[in-house]
């Protein structure tokens, strides 16, 4: 199977550093490893994430991950996780010598931009009526029409007339 990602990178080398002694192997029962290594220990993203999270949460396990794949992560409320740049920092951590960044529940900032105003929409009188109603009623959309014809800009304005999204 062609490899797809390094996701195991992180488990296979601490499992090989339990293996030697060099970090202690109880700790690892408890803990989901995942995290793509560079040749200089360095932790590079993965994807996918949040479904890992999800997977951890449910299996009563704390899930270790690269810091930038953290704020995917993240959205998961109740998130039982810990973020790390560097291989040497979670052999750290496992050596009781520091600890590493605890994963923090928060949804991301979302906020229409200062040009997605819905009255700079001129002319597309059905087209508007269309995105009122769906707007007010919660309802899907579907656009149709040839190149040119205002979907993106139509698309675009919509959230400026939604109400803002509320977290779980």
């Amino acid at each position: 199977l062609p490899k797809d990602s390094g996701r195991f990178d992180l488990p296979i080398a601490l499992g090989v550093l339990a293996a030697s002694g060099q970090v202690p192997s109880e700790l690892l029962d408890s803990l989901e490893l995942v995290g793509e290594l560079s040749l200089t220990g360095e932790l590079r993203p993965i994807r996918g994430s949040l479904p890992m999270a999800i997977a951890a949460r449910s299996a009563g396990r704390r899930l270790v991950l690269p810091a930038a794949s953290a704020p995917e992560a993240a959205l998961l409320p109740d998130v039982s996780g810990l973020a790390a740049s560097h291989l040497g920092e979670v052999c750290e951590h496992l050596r009781g010598e520091s600890t590493l960044v605890r994963i923090e529940h928060q949804l991301p900032a979302v906020a229409a931009g200062p040009d997605a105003d819905f009255a700079d929409i001129k002319g597309h009188v059905q087209a508007r009526r269309a995105l009122e109603i769906a707007a007010a009623g919660g309802h899907s959309l579907l656009m149709v029409g040839p190149p040119g014809a205002g979907k993106s800009l139509l698309a675009s304005r919509l959230g400026g007339i939604l109400p803002p999204l509320e977290g779980p």
